[in-house]
């Protein structure tokens, strides 16, 4: 999904209101049942023990957000991020931001050799890892944006305070069908929309054919 146009600027009143509702969905969610038991994260944590990641150790995003809500509340970053990572945990779906100014061509999502560069942070500092062999990324023509599919995203791309075009990644496994995630697309598009008139938004859903709906 493209957006454009956006108007940057730290957390305000509208995105603490829909990180607030998130989380008291995320109360709700888990009033019977524990985090990782919720279908989609059950999901995605048998998805990461499939391409050999430990899901307990390499948490994807969608769970840790979700279980940041038990441990205290949702990280309040930014107006846009903020924004993205309320409608991920409300539709427990996994949502990547990348600005597009800093971005390569096109995504690719890919399952990599091992020999492939990840240029990261670690204290502060930058570092770089070798991907593991196998292992599901989602990539430009520079190199890897996020490792493990949606665990960890790099900072080369990163969104931040000044960004205005962004590329969001929604991944989505079953049992999630291809009409919510369209509404997820939708919901994130119709509050960005509410920032500025200038706002301009498109998506395409890929997926394997036999998955299309």
């Amino acid at each position: 999904m493209a957006v454009e146009g956006i108007p940057p600027g730290p957390s305000d009143a509208t995105s603490e209101a829909m990180l607030r509702e998130a989380e008291e969905h995320v109360k709700s969610l888990t009033s019977s049942q524990s985090v990782i038991e919720l279908p989609h994260i059950a999901a995605w944590r048998e998805a990461y023990k499939a391409f050999g990641a430990k899901p307990q150790r390499t948490r994807n995003s969608l769970e840790a957000l979700t279980l940041r809500v038990a441990k205290g509340g949702l990280p309040r970053v930014n107006k846009l991020t903020d924004i993205y990572n309320a409608i991920s945990v409300k539709h427990q779906i996994p949502f990547g931001g990348e600005d597009l100014d800093k971005y390569d061509g096109a995504p690719f999502l890919i399952r990599v050799s091992g020999k492939e560069e990840f240029h990261t942070t670690s204290s502060g500092q930058p570092a770089t890892e070798l991907a593991a062999p196998g292992e599901p990324i989602w990539c430009d023509s520079t190199g890897i944006t996020c490792r493990r599919w949606n665990w960890r995203q790099g900072p080369r791309t990163a969104l931040t305070n000044e960004s205005t075009r962004v590329l969001f990644i929604l991944d989505a496994l079953n049992p999630l069908s291809n009409e919510e995630l369209v509404g997820s697309a939708e919901e994130l598009a119709g509050a960005l929309k509410v920032l500025s008139p200038e706002v301009t938004t498109s998506y395409r859903i890929l997926s394997r054919p036999e998955q299309a709906s």
